[in-house]
């Protein structure tokens, strides 16, 4: 459906039964996001990709992120999407750690800022299109800041529009 409201996680199973229902190979991309965190349910999300690769290798496979995968596992998990994902899009939100902590009201605290970063750098080498997003609303001079950090860690920024 299009709504990103779920009662519960659904099984790898179930979500092989919808994309069953359609010829993946006309969708222009699949998108893994929604209120909460896709890489949580690591293990589904890579074999769910491999499916979908396997049905339609041309069809551009994104995730919609907030960065800290890394601290949910407790270990580096960038290396497991090569060859699985083409595009990955992290939330930066603000340009510092005290205003990302204030934003997101993430439990792992300040740390969560450069962890977050880390692991868009630690996407670098395995998915082909790595972004970090920032909303309008922030004003220019938070923009610019942001622009200024994926610069320094050399990615690209998408300032997205307050809807």
């Amino acid at each position: 459906t299009n709504s990103l409201w779920l009662d519960r996680e659904p099984t790898y199973d179930e979500i092989i039964s919808e994309f069953e229902k359609y010829d993946v190979t006309k969708f222009h991309e699949i998108i893994f996001c929604g209120f909460g965190e896709p890489t949580m349910a690591l293990d589904t999300l890579l074999k769910v990709a491999a499916y979908l690769k396997n049905r339609s290798a041309n069809t551009p496979i994104r995730i919609n992120s907030n960065g800290l995968g890394d601290l949910v596992h407790k270990k580096e998990i960038a290396p497991l999407f090569k060859d699985l994902i083409d595009k990955i899009s992290i939330s930066l939100n603000a340009s510092n750690a005290e205003e990302f902590l204030r934003l997101t009201r993430n439990k792992y605290g300040l740390e969560s800022y450069d962890a977050m970063l880390k692991f868009a750098v630690s996407c670098k080498p395995y998915i082909p299109n790595v972004v970090m997003t920032v909303v309008d609303c922030i004003g220019q001079e938070e923009i610019d800041a942001c622009q200024a950090v994926c610069d320094k860690i050399g990615v690209h920024l998408r300032v997205r529009p307050f809807e």
